[in-house]
């Protein structure tokens, strides 16, 4: 997956993948990591760019 800062908007499982993790994990840690959220509706989505930003304040 393209690392940027885009403003796409991502699955629960496409984070999980990405982070290598399962999904499980990210819908239960998003909140202690700082990971913002977006609602779509009832769906749970994340910003590529906010998850780019955690890894980077995270591991540099």
């Amino acid at each position: 997956m393209p690392q940027g800062g885009s403003y796409r908007l991502l699955t629960p499982a496409e984070v999980a993948e990405w982070l290598q993790v399962s999904e499980m994990t990210i819908k239960n840690k998003y909140r202690a990591w700082g990971i913002r959220p977006q609602k779509v509706g009832r769906l749970l989505r994340f910003r590529e760019r906010d998850v780019v930003a955690y890894l980077e304040s995270k591991y540099g």
